[in-house]
């Protein structure tokens, strides 16, 4: 039978001191021209928590506000607010800064995480006061003095953690040559394992899991840890089910560039349907490389800093329940290394063919979701409307199947897919974010199926210059096994009445 996705979760972290010290856009321009205009600027451009949570994208992206309402709203967005808005989310949250860092603390197990007296005793509080992390709260032990934080930072080369611009603690290097552990990459990867903690507690508690069902873990985030002698070794997949309390678990690392996601789905749902597990946690933690990426653009039109969150995911991938949307393993496009190319060629390869495949039509697919960037990010930025772009892309190879007439593509642009509300963090944004609220439409009834598309940059690691594009089709489950396969009772009596026969014959010999 096909493996059901049972849930998923969505979390964000506001990031503003992050995006300043931690951004690569922001820390390259500090080392290259750190008089430049644009650093003196950025911190005008920076938004408060309050404003963060009540962006209506980001109340989208956690399951507090409808895509398709979101796309009725006049830009820009920026300018909204959702009144009452509310930090937690149906699918997660959004985290500010300060918690933040206390999580990272709690996810740390070398030591390196260094906070102030003070300030360890304030997080220790919210810790007390969020449902999630109150069991963490005392793993918060006394706090450091500023003083001996700032020698960390001047003499040993650690990374400061600043609220409102003001020394909090400190990431020491866990090595003293290693450049793959100096305490910008330490730091880097700690927030990836800490977000991604959050994404899975919010997993478990939105949809009741039992954590200890949990067989296996896939971590697919852009980053890869390791030392000099395996720079991307890994294992972010355990680090995180570690501090989740995911105790019956093992896991690894699938990396894809944007399409990381869709190829560690697509791995989880073949485990699963293999029978080799029954429970699997997709799970992606966030960018601090990403941070403040468009910012020159945004502030040179005078326009907040937007990508100042990280993303965050986890996705619970089981055996069919009967009830749970599948996946359709039998629908998986992909971009083979021969296919060509040009986005015309990608798109046959990896919508086309897996609807022909299927027997389905382009129509048949009620939402597809390729990149669902927010374009009010990519847009300053000159990149347009990544998701608009895609749609039309699909429609255009729907027109050209004698699918759909020519005069039809705005409406089938309009009808098949999402608004854009997933944050510029590479991987976040690539067909992932619409399966909470595509989850949510089928079991009302109000679509059948949706496709997930992924699309990966592979040549930004000059190793090729090949792209990358991965897909399948997520469907209401029809509550029956499906066709061509047999049930355990059915295996059982199959056995049963085999050896009746086979008992029956050694008796007449």
């Amino acid at each position: 039978m096909f493996p059901v996705i049972k849930g998923a979760s969505y979390i964000l972290v506001n990031t503003p001191d992050m995006v300043i010290h931690n951004g690569t856009t922001q820390t390259l321009e500090r080392e290259t021209n750190p008089d430049s205009e644009y650093l003196k600027k950025v911190s005008q451009h920076l938004r408060s928590f309050e404003d963060v949570v009540s962006y209506p994208v980001n109340q989208t992206y956690i399951g507090n506000f409808d895509p398709e309402e979101l796309s009725k709203m006049q830009r820009p967005w920026y300018e909204k607010k959702i009144e009452n808005a509310s930090r937690y989310g149906k699918f997660g949250e959004i985290m500010p800064e300060d918690e933040f860092y206390g999580l990272m603390k709690i996810s740390d197990v070398f030591d390196l995480v260094v906070l102030e007296k003070a300030f360890t005793e304030e997080v220790k509080e919210k810790f007390e006061h969020h449902k999630l992390l109150k069991v963490y709260a005392s793993k918060l032990k006394d706090g450091s003095e500023i003083e001996e934080i700032e020698k960390l930072i001047e003499n040993v080369g650690a990374e400061g953690l600043y609220i409102n611009n003001k020394l909090v603690g400190c990431v020491k290097r866990a090595h003293e040559f290693d450049k793959n552990l100096t305490a910008h990459v330490i730091t880097e990867n700690l927030a990836v394992k800490a977000s991604g903690v959050l994404a899975i507690l919010n997993l478990i508690d939105k949809f009741g899991i039992d954590a200890n069902e949990i067989d296996y873990i896939i971590e697919c985030s852009e980053e890869a840890c390791g030392d000099m002698n395996q720079r991307g070794g890994g294992n972010f997949a355990k680090a995180i089910g570690e501090i989740a309390g995911l105790k019956n678990a093992t896991g690894c690392d699938v990396r894809g560039f944007c399409a990381g996601p869709t190829h560690a789905l697509l791995n989880a749902a073949g485990l699963i349907q293999s029978g080799v597990f029954k429970n699997i946690i997709v799970v992606g933690g966030g960018a601090t490389a990403k941070l403040g990426m468009n910012g020159r653009d945004h502030v040179k039109k005078g326009i907040p800093i937007l990508e100042d969150v990280l993303g965050g995911f986890a996705v619970l991938v089981s055996e069919n329940d009967g009830v749970s949307p599948v996946i359709r393993t039998d629908s998986v496009g992909k971009h083979s290394i021969g296919a060509g190319a040009s986005p015309q060629a990608v798109i046959e390869a990896i919508v086309a063919a897996p609807l022909e495949k299927t027997g389905l039509s382009f129509t048949d697919i009620d939402l597809y979701a390729p990149e669902m960037q927010n374009p009010e990010i990519t847009e300053p930025a000159g990149a347009g409307d990544v998701p608009i772009q895609n749609y039309k892309m699909i429609g255009a190879l729907a027109v050209k199947k004698g699918q759909i007439e020519r005069t039809h593509l705005p409406e089938f642009v309009k009808n098949h897919g999402f608004v854009g509300y997933a944050p510029t963090q590479g991987h976040v944004p690539s067909g992932v974010p619409i399966i909470g609220h595509g989850m949510e439409k089928i079991k009302e009834g109000k679509i059948n199926r949706f496709m997930i598309v992924g699309k990966g940059s592979l040549f930004l690691a000059r190793m090729t210059n090949l792209f990358d594009g991965i897909s399948f089709i997520v469907e209401k489950n029809s509550g029956k096994e499906d066709e061509g396969t047999v049930s355990k009772e059915e295996v059982k009596s199959m056995v049963a009445e085999a050896m009746k026969e086979f008992a029956s014959y050694l008796l007449s010999k």
